[in-house]
């Protein structure tokens, strides 16, 4: 068999390649049509014996691919029934968004699918069970090439992996998942947001106050709350509770704007700048939105607002401060005030730590409120 001459050779630099066409009902599984590799040697002979032998080894794989009959599995449902075609990475990634019930979250969808397009582009558009250590190994190099940090390469992993796990459950793939319990390698340095210095934020709020308009509204909002950007962008006027004893804002799920987490429904007391802010925003508002530049019943602009909002804010702040800093400063300083930790985490919706702090229903406004007053 070693010696016989074998079709699929050919050469280019004078080096010997074997190229064969996958067949078509066998495709998904290697996400491509053919087969090529370097064999790594310019002697005809030495070239002839290693492509018999690979020859010989596709065609076994891909005859136990068309009739191997597991254990559990009677030879006659092999027989009778037309075999199941295993799911493509593709699929997987459309099922997985549909299964958590996100597919009109954007910015989940649009996170799986980047990354299962990297991994495709890397290894191709494969069966599950398709892919090995060596994709996966690929895919993390890939990642650290482009400098991204360890807590990137991370998370990607985290997603591609979740992928996997939930589609070999659906599918009953039972082998180990390829992208699980990886050594992640030495990334680049996260990047670390400064918190915007005390004296800095008394300006950007002086300035909010001057030009009274709705930018700085919804910079003058957040730098007193410690909102998310998206939180404070996508709030309705219903939200706003300013006919209260204690002022407050409702922070919860709306169609056009998810919450990060669970932990993210709170209601937070409304003093100082951001009290300022939300009187002036509800009055000139006749509609449904607090902020309806950045936010409509379709979706919520928080990355849009992001690059207007750090672009005025620049003359004002230190390098490498962004309004995501004032969520970073807003810890400071009710640290400064000697806050419980606890309370500091229900004010900014963060999760906090210990299995007995998910007992109760948390601190009451009045209590929220008075440790926000003394930052103010």
């Amino acid at each position: 068999m070693a010696n016989r001459r074998v079709p699929y050779l050919y050469t280019k630099r004078g080096v010997f390649y074997l190229q064969k066409r996958v067949p078509a009902d066998l495709q998904y599984r290697y996400g491509r049509p053919f087969i090529r590799k370097s064999l790594r040697t310019k002697d005809p002979k030495q070239a002839n014996r290693l492509a018999s032998s690979l020859v010989d080894g596709l065609e076994r794989e891909w005859l136990d691919l068309r009739f191997g009959i597991s254990e559990e599995t009677p030879a006659s449902d092999l027989l009778l029934l037309q075999r199941e075609q295993e799911i493509l990475l593709s699929d997987a990634c459309a099922d997985y968004c549909r299964m958590k019930g996100r597919t009109d979250d954007k910015k989940f969808r649009q996170l799986a699918e980047r990354v299962t397009d990297h991994v495709m582009n890397l290894s191709g558009d494969k069966a599950l069970s398709a892919y090995t250590i060596h994709d996966a190994k690929a895919f993390r190099d890939a990642l650290i090439s482009r400098g991204v940090s360890t807590l990137t390469v991370k998370r990607n992993f985290a997603v591609i992996r979740s992928i996997w796990n939930l589609s070999a459950r659906e599918h009953g793939i039972h082998k180990p998942n390829p992208f699980a319990n990886m050594h992640y390698g030495m990334g680049a340095e996260p990047v670390k947001r400064m918190p915007v210095p005390i004296d800095s934020i008394r300006l950007v709020q002086n300035e909010c106050m001057k030009l009274d308009d709705d930018i700085r509204w919804l910079i003058a909002l957040i730098s007193d709350t410690g909102m998310r950007l998206a939180e404070a962008a996508g709030l309705h006027i219903c939200d706003l509770h300013l006919d209260e004893d204690i002022p407050f804002v409702r922070l919860e799920e709306h169609a056009s704007r998810p919450l990060k987490t669970t932990g993210s429904r709170r209601d937070i007391p409304l003093v100082g700048s951001a009290l300022w802010a939300a009187q002036r925003a509800a009055a000139e508002n006749d509609g449904p939105f607090l902020f309806p530049r950045y936010c409509s019943a379709m979706k919520c602009k928080a990355d849009y607002a992001s690059n207007t909002l750090n672009k005025w804010m620049k003359p004002f702040v230190p390098d490498g401060c962004v309004i995501h800093s004032f969520r970073h400063s807003l810890r400071d300083r009710l640290r400064a005030c000697e806050c419980p930790s606890d309370i500091i985490d229900q004010i900014g919706g963060w999760q906090t730590a210990g299995v007995g702090q998910r007992y109760g229903k948390g601190y009451e406004l009045d209590v929220l409120y008075k440790w926000l007053k003394m930052i103010t």
